[in-house]
């Protein structure tokens, strides 16, 4: 222990690692026929089944089974007619949602592995998604600098968050529902409180686009990261830095 603490205090470029440490427990050659840019996982509340999502810029998205220390392919889900920039799947473990640069975001049964429904993003391209944590609505950032959040019941924007913004690259619901934040293109990190759907906070913490942030489990604390190679951490009530 004392021996690995010495080592995370390190410089970066000092620090070694035995490779004992971490090995390669599963590898699965030809996911998919291109560069695959989102994966998601998580448990079936139904069966217990451990459901992982690939997607793709082959245009596909792809559902696979962890399974007894093996990853079990299960389908191929079709209909992007452009390369597949994010996939995510619902706390219930039981839905899956895809987001293309064909302007659509699609709604897949982990169950059966076909599509429930086609959302209609608009006009320019969506880019991450993300479903709220109640399982009723897909947030997706988009080209005009809003969050778009869409209804899974209805499959049509229910709301639309404007941060007054660039492109957003990021996006993520905080665990007890509270907040989405997201971050965009121009380094900047926005978080909305969605009762209101007033936004509470700008920061401009990175110099380069974030590609992606997450909020702690119990929803206090966003950490963000950047093209910058900095990892940022936040308090969310107060906005203020507390780790880097």
């Amino acid at each position: 222990k004392q021996w690995y603490q010495r080592r995370v205090r390190a410089p970066l470029a000092h620090r070694t690692t035995p490779h004992t440490m971490y090995q390669m427990f599963h590898k699965r050659e030809d996911g998919h026929d291109d560069s695959i840019w989102s994966v998601s996982w998580a448990r079936s509340e139904k069966d217990n089944s451990e459901n992982i999502v690939t997607g793709g810029v082959d245009d596909l998205v792809k559902s696979w089974n962890w399974r007894d220390d093996f990853l079990d392919y299960k389908a191929t889900l079709k209909g992007h007619q452009l390369g597949v920039v994010s996939v995510t799947i619902n706390a219930a473990g039981t839905v899956a949602a895809s987001s293309s640069l064909d302007s659509t975001i699609k709604l897949w049964d982990l169950d059966s592995s076909k599509q429930i429904k086609s959302i209609d993003a608009g006009p320019v391209d969506c880019w991450t998604v993300a479903f709220s944590p109640d399982g009723q609505y897909i947030g997706s950032g988009s080209h005009s600098g809003k969050i778009n959040l869409f209804g899974i019941e209805s499959g049509k924007l229910e709301q639309s968050l404007d941060t007054r913004g660039k492109f957003i690259m990021s996006i993520a619901y905080s665990p007890d529902g509270h907040y989405i934040a997201c971050g965009g293109i121009d380094g900047i990190v926005c978080i909305f409180d969605l009762a209101t759907g007033k936004l509470l906070h700008t920061l401009e913490g990175h110099a380069m686009p974030i590609r992606s942030l997450t909020f702690s489990p119990d929803s206090q604390l966003l950490t963000t990261c950047s093209d910058d190679t900095s990892i940022k951490i936040y308090a969310v009530q107060h906005a203020n830095l507390i780790g880097h």
